[in-house]
């Protein structure tokens, strides 16, 4: 059975930073392209970040692209999203998935921009 746990999510201040971490289990991790979306309250889910298999080739939504940065340890089973400068914008639910749409996802970890 698939499983994803996120975690790091918290109140962080606006230009602060964060470092989401993803758990997976149950496929097999080092052959899998991995996701990162996120669902602002009221809004839908919105595709922030991809990563290949062999960590070679990132992709990021322009609205989070220069502050965010993904990578993966297929050692550990994990891929993490390194959030910098953020903004009360990036307010969200933020999950990890195996597919852009999220079809097969955590249960999510809430980042909250606050002053």
């Amino acid at each position: 059975e698939v499983e994803l746990v996120e975690s790091g999510g918290g109140l962080v201040q606006p230009g602060g930073s964060l470092r989401l971490s993803c758990a997976a289990s149950g496929f097999t991790f080092s052959s899998a392209w991995m996701y990162w979306l996120r669902q602002a309250p009221g809004k839908g889910l919105e595709w922030i970040s991809y990563i290949r298999s062999d960590g070679d080739v990132t992709n990021y939504a322009a609205s989070v692209k220069g502050r965010f940065t993904i990578s993966r340890d297929n050692a550990r089973n994990s891929v993490f999203l390194q959030m910098n400068s953020l903004k009360s914008e990036d307010t969200a639910l933020y999950y990890c998935a195996t597919d852009q749409w999220g079809n097969r996802r955590g249960q999510g970890t809430q980042v909250t921009v606050s002053s």
